[in-house]
């Protein structure tokens, strides 16, 4: 039998879609007749459709945002705690992802379910959409018979590394956001509104206050460059992102990021949570500690902090322990170092990991809480002093001006 994707009308009306198995087409319609179903479309997922699915163009290629990716596979693990087998739990997966990519895409994975291959080389023809961690810790779950168990950990180390991101994005939205607003407006007061209402103090014939006249240089100065500062920056920025395409450059601009009093401790402190979060799931799940360093080391995004874990990769194939190897570039934190040397001496890695992404975790959401708290206030006030000195700019001359009238 082959599988074919249908899409079909039950007795209500309401159209739903899914896999079924069938010889032809012709029988899989009438297969769906039986169950009280007008089927619409049914098209068979052959090879050639999971190799196109596979392997085409990068931008034909269904993908899953990492939302999606946590949520189908706690719904995954879900249903194969249940006592669903993989097949059964692909199928309800298809029926209930509403997006047409990611029904095209776990259909292709079933397809090649169905031929015989495991779950993990099934997922490994879509690297885009399942990542290399993803396949890895399903590999081990079919290999030690834990499957359910490990869909478990894998459902939580997405929903949590999904949190993560949200929080340290979430977290600069509104400064980010305030900065932009009051770049706009001060813009706008400087090219429309202050050249209007200096116009008025042109005929005075008399001197402006001191805070007037820087007011009306800074807004000759944004009405005659103002655009051209800005194609600048665009053209900086966009030559920036193409000389940091250099790894070369990009592992320099990285190290000096860790040199910065702040964003290098943010940075330290993320990228320690991924590494030790994504280590310990691993090795939890009973992937051999080289490969589990090899799947976390893809998960740091600093190139001198991942160039360390490659490092301590070697230095562990060499025999030696993990603590000191890693601890020997002195880029991640020193308690993140302390537990996995604790780990490693008392043969409970895993635990130890996990307490060190929980511990990196909870200072994250620390700095970025008191990050928040400090860089409200200042923005506040920075847009409040930019007010009070374009009011006061404009007001001096007439105050000026009524008592020449007295």
């Amino acid at each position: 039998m082959s599988g074919f994707e249908y899409s079909a009308l039950d007795a209500t009306g309401r159209e739903t879609r899914g896999v079924i198995e069938a010889d032809t087409d012709r029988h899989a319609r009438s297969l769906l007749r039986e169950r009280g179903l007008a089927p619409l479309t049914v098209e068979g997922i052959t090879r050639s459709t999971v190799a196109h699915t596979g392997r085409g163009e990068r931008f034909s290629r269904p993908r899953l945002s990492r939302k999606g990716l946590a949520l189908v596979t706690r719904q995954f693990a879900t249903l194969v705690r249940a006592g669903l087998t993989i097949e059964e739990s692909l199928n309800v997966l298809i029926e209930q992802t509403e997006s047409a990519g990611a029904r095209t895409l776990f259909a292709a994975v079933r397809a090649r379910v169905l031929e015989g291959q495991s779950l993990s080389h099934s997922l490994a023809a879509f690297p885009d959409a399942f990542p290399q961690i993803y396949r890895a810790m399903i590999e081990a779950g079919e290999h030690s018979g834990r499957l359910g168990e490990v869909l478990e950990r894998l459902a939580d180390y997405t929903e949590n590394r999904e949190g993560l991101h949200d929080k340290v994005m979430i977290a600069f939205i509104y400064p980010a956001l305030v900065t932009v607003v009051a770049i706009a407006v001060v813009g706008l007061l400087l090219v429309y509104v202050v050249p209007q209402v200096t116009r008025v103090f042109a005929n005075l014939g008399q001197t402006l206050p001191l805070v007037t006249r820087i007011l009306i240089a800074m807004s000759d100065f944004a009405r005659a460059s103002g655009l051209f500062w800005l194609g600048g920056l665009a053209v900086a920025l966009v030559a920036g992102a193409f000389l940091l395409r250099d790894e070369g450059r990009r592992r320099r601009w990285h190290g000096w990021l860790l040199r910065l009093p702040i964003a290098g401790r943010l940075i330290r402190t993320v990228n320690a949570a991924r590494f030790s979060d994504t280590l310990g799931i691993l090795t939890a799940s009973g992937v051999p500690l080289l490969t589990s360093l090899q799947s976390a080391a893809a998960v740091v995004t600093n190139l001198p902090m991942r160039a360390a874990v490659d490092e301590a990769v070697r230095r562990v194939r060499e025999g030696g322990a993990l603590a000191p190897a890693l601890g020997a570039a002195k880029l991640f934190p020193p308690l993140v170092i302390h537990l996995i040397a604790s780990g490693e001496a008392t043969g409970r890695l895993d635990t130890m990991l996990a307490r060190a992404a929980e511990a990196q975790s909870r200072e994250l959401e620390n700095w970025i809480r008191g990050l928040t708290a400090l860089l409200e206030p200042l923005l506040i006030l920075a847009m409040g002093a930019i007010v009070l000195f374009v009011v006061v700019a404009i007001l001096l001359p007439i105050f000026e001006m009524n008592q020449l009238v007295r």
